[in-house]
């Protein structure tokens, strides 16, 4: 368990999700993270030279990402501090945020910049070499789709893992549309009082539109309006299966920052200096082949027995949940109440841009955990080859 690693209240922040080749289409992930985050740090009014320390999380490539995490620190104002490029699915927020409370902890790093950047839409087309090949044919990858639809070891596409987990423990059709509808109800919560709950960590991302237009795209683009008819109404994406496309997330576009320092910083930067945030414990799992969905349990129980707690103490859980059964069954067997579970959003809904999603959800557990007085926050989440992983963080 860590004991030196504090997030500042509001000392993090994601952008809006855009959905697939949406308004961040044709935007460089990694400047226009770099970008978001100047303007964030700009408007507290902080100096970007007091990190020691940026690591990048990204999974998908960009121009030049080879120079990936000292470039952003560059463009952000921190010329002079090297960093790491992480790189772990739909896990790498929550391993980038560890891995900086772990240098805080040592006395490594002092003031770490953790910042999640990915594009899904027009991603990269990899062309290798193949001098064996006939005619010397080139060997290519479309980097979103053959991933997503082909994992080389369980040879599945990601949703088949799912339909794996739900047929193997009895999960229905109707199980998974019921949490797809209370997942929306729940993201509808954090849309009341002209977006109040949102404000509070949600910010605006400028893109320009020419050269003398610049947007201001301040909320989610992609949320699709769900009914229970509507969800009734939907085939299986695979036959037979219990997942439609209202059960399951879909690829968007974003970023997201979390500060990770000592407890005297944490206190200095917070926007109210009695709240507290802890970084305590991580846990990892792998699944067996095929079976994705069900590496978040153990992932969770080395998280929570890392904390020293039990999940009946925890009160607030957010989770990285691509299909409905996810949900379910993590909370069949940790014994959570899968509707208070993802209170103002998950993934389901406001989609899914690999690196920065489970930064949001983490950001999204802190600003609920705070409103409900303090309390332990879990997060749990799956990611590409049957792996999960989980973090406990501690509010106070």
């Amino acid at each position: 368990m860590l004991t030196k690693a504090f997030i500042p209240y509001r000392g993090y922040y994601s952008t809006p999700f855009s959905r697939w080749q949406g308004s961040l289409a044709n935007e460089h992930a990694i400047v226009l993270a770099a970008e978001t985050s100047k303007r964030f740090l700009a408007e507290r009014k902080w100096d970007a030279g007091m990190f020691d320390y940026l690591i990048l999380g990204m999974t998908i490539g960009q121009p030049q990402w080879f120079y990936g995490s000292p470039w952003a620190a560059a463009l952000l104002g921190a010329a002079s501090i090297p960093g790491m490029l992480i790189s772990q699915a739909c896990t790498t927020s929550t391993t980038c945020i560890y891995q900086a409370g772990l240098g805080v902890e040592t006395g490594l790093y002092q003031n770490v910049y953790a910042l999640m950047a990915d594009r899904c839409s027009n991603g990269p087309h990899t062309v290798w070499p193949n001098p064996k090949g006939p005619g010397g044919e080139v060997i290519s990858e479309n980097w979103l789709m053959d991933n997503f639809s082909r994992d080389p070891w369980a040879k599945g596409p990601m949703i088949q893992t799912a339909e794996n987990v739900a047929r193997e423990t009895g999960i229905t059709r109707e199980e998974c549309d019921r949490v797809s509808l209370r997942r929306y109800e729940q993201y509808l919560d954090a849309l009341a009082g002209d977006r109040a709950f949102q404000r509070a960590y949600l910010f605006p991302v400028e893109v320009k539109a020419g050269k003398n237009k610049t947007i201001l795209v301040e909320k989610d683009e992609g949320i699709m309006e769900t009914t229970a008819a509507g969800l009734a109404s939907l085939k299986p994406v695979i036959p037979e299966g219990v997942h439609t496309f209202g059960a399951q997330t879909h690829p968007a576009d974003g970023n997201a920052a979390v500060i990770v320092t000592t407890r005297e910083k944490a206190r200095e930067l917070s926007a109210d200096p009695a709240v507290e945030i802890q970084v305590l414990s991580y846990g990892f799992a792998r699944a067996k082949k095929g079976f994705m969905a069900m590496a978040t349990a153990p992932a969770a129980r080395m998280a929570l027995a890392g904390a020293g707690i039990s999940a009946g103490q925890v009160k607030t859980v957010k989770t990285h949940n691509p299909f409905a059964a996810n949900d379910i069954f993590l909370a069949g067997e940790l014994g959570l109440d899968i509707d208070a579970m993802n209170n103002y959003g998950s993934t389901i809904v406001y989609g899914h841009p690999q690196a920065p999603t489970a930064a949001r959800n983490i950001i999204e557990g802190i600003e609920e955990t705070v409103k409900l007085g303090g309390g332990y926050l879990l997060w749990a989440g799956c990611a590409a080859g049957d792996t999960g992983a989980a973090l406990v963080v501690k509010i106070c």
